[in-house]
């Protein structure tokens, strides 16, 4: 018995034969499947690296119908190739990723890659390291920092 492929084209061009179950996992792709069946899917707020990057996600988590109803992997080697997923990705990259993430309502991927940002931001000691770790340009004058920062003391 033969999958359904389901068709998927970046802004750049490029198109994706995907297994359906492997599209679905997006529920904005199952809304289009669903919709617009047999045709291609464009996607044109999405480049190929991250609609590949997407795909390669989806694949590793599809279940497969492999008689025994299980999962294609357990779920401490999915957590760890997530851990490892994300930890390969550099951050323009994987903010790209999250946008995409959010975007396909892929909540496990979307979850993985916040994470990801969090930890990020966790690592940095201060408001100074943090706008440097995201290009955040600090656009505040100083009596609206220290205006802001009088709203939201802490209790000592």
């Amino acid at each position: 018995m033969s999958k359904k492929m389901i068709v998927l084209k970046s802004s750049d061009g490029e198109s994706f034969v995907v297994e359906e179950a492997v599209a679905r996992q997006s529920t904005i792709i199952s809304f289009l499947v669903e919709e617009f069946p047999n045709q291609e899917l464009p996607f044109t707020n999405m480049t190929s690296d991250i609609l590949g990057k997407v795909l390669e996600y989806c694949k590793k988590h599809v279940v497969e119908d492999d008689g025994g109803g299980g999962a294609s992997s357990s779920s401490d080697d999915l957590k760890k190739w997530d851990e490892k997923f994300v930890v390969e990705i550099d951050q323009p990259t994987l903010m790209d990723l999250l946008m995409a993430a959010n975007y396909l309502h892929i909540q496990s991927l979307f979850d993985v890659t916040c994470k990801k940002v969090a930890d990020m931001i966790a690592a940095c000691n201060d408001e100074k390291e943090i706008r440097a770790t995201f290009n955040i340009e600090n656009d505040f004058t100083e009596e609206e920092v220290e205006a802001i920062r009088r709203e939201n003391q802490y209790p000592n």
